[in-house]
């Protein structure tokens, strides 16, 4: 189906120069402003009239320093607002020790899309099929949200409610995202269905960290995005795998708990039938992956 694009509605655009007077526009206009980072996801929206439109685009381009990168070994990673999907599939730091995101990154959108729009921004979008957020799930991450009222860190898990919606308030701006150093020995690895390498959406995206100890599964995370009205963690398939002896019997048994826990919808770009199937695939793909002495 073609899609027409209008131009853009009127708004008053608004460029602050501190992160303390974008916090003031969004607090005395509450609810009747949008926030523009990279832009790649709410212009077209904009354009297509499929968001509420605002009185009020608040461009946090020109704020110093959202768009850091930096690594503490205790602290662990920060990705500030404004990186880009780039610089974190770029950032050597992000390649050796947080490969997962290097290789989320690395199978977002288009080149000309990726220097332009915002890790941060992906997450903040909180579509299901968003590719950062599983990557971010299975290493555990927070959120740090700030707002007129102050500053407060989210869990990752607990940041999504819905479709295009986050526990984030009207008032508050997502200053960063937080990292802890993975442990010793992890190793993980994101699996993408989609259409076409890049530049597409995911039908399943599958992420897995984890550390294998004696032959035994240490520690697992897994993550599945686009398979329910969230990016979620297979809770009860790591539980099936932590402490456990790791043998493809096990590994078997995770990747159909994957499958039972997620919560797929039928549409134009596959069933859910078939997006099951691929969980459990890709899931059982990934955990091999990860551990591969099995």
């Amino acid at each position: 189906m073609a899609v027409f694009y209008r131009r853009l509605p009127r708004f008053r655009y608004t460029a602050p120069g501190t992160l303390e007077e974008a916090l003031g526009l969004l607090n005395d206009q509450k609810g009747a402003t949008r926030l523009l980072a990279g832009g790649t996801d709410l212009i077209p929206q904009l354009k297509r009239r499929g968001t509420v439109l605002p009185e009020t685009v608040v461009d946090l381009k020109g704020i110093p320093g959202l768009a850091a990168v930096s690594y503490d070994e205790r602290s662990g990673l920060r990705i500030g607002a404004l990186t880009t999907i780039n610089t974190v599939s770029r950032t050597p730091v992000i390649q050796k020790r947080f490969s997962i995101l290097a290789q989320a990154a690395a199978t977002m959108a288009s080149p000309q899309v990726r220097n332009r729009g915002t890790f941060a921004g992906n997450i903040c979008t909180a579509v299901p099929s968003a590719d950062s957020a599983p990557a971010l799930l299975s290493l555990e991450a927070q959120v740090r949200l700030r707002g007129a009222g102050g500053e407060r860190i989210v869990p990752l898990d607990g940041f999504f409610i819905g479709p295009r919606r986050t526990v984030a308030e009207p008032d508050e701006i997502l200053q960063s995202i937080l990292v802890p150093s993975p442990e010793e020995g992890c190793r993980g690895i994101y699996l993408k269905l989609s259409p076409r390498h890049s530049m597409d959406l995911a039908i399943v995206g599958v992420a897995a960290t984890g550390v294998a100890e004696a032959g035994s599964c240490k520690k697992i995370c897994l993550a599945l995005g686009a398979v329910a009205p969230t990016p979620i963690r297979a809770r009860q398939a790591e539980v099936i795998l932590t402490g456990q002896r790791l043998n493809p019997e096990v590994i078997e048994a995770a990747a159909r708990m994957a499958m039972e826990e997620c919560r797929p919808i039928d549409d134009h770009r596959a069933s859910a039938d078939y997006r099951r199937d691929m969980v459990y695939m890709l899931t059982r793909r990934a955990i091999n992956q990860i551990f591969p002495s099995v």
